[in-house]
């Protein structure tokens, strides 16, 4: 998930350098939506691997 976050976040700044402000506004926007899914998911994942086993 982190890699598409990633993805994104370059399409949005190659879009940007070349002009196009809407789709580089939206990539920018889907990248931030991934990556904090990606922060949620990961910290669940954290706290959940950690509990001792009953």
């Amino acid at each position: 998930m982190l890699s598409w976050a990633v993805t994104f976040l370059i399409i949005a700044i190659i879009a940007a350098v070349l002009g196009f402000g809407g789709i580089a506004g939206t990539a920018a926007g889907i990248a931030k939506i991934l990556f904090v899914v990606f922060l949620v998911l990961f910290i669940i994942s954290f706290v959940m691997g950690r509990r001792p086993r009953m």
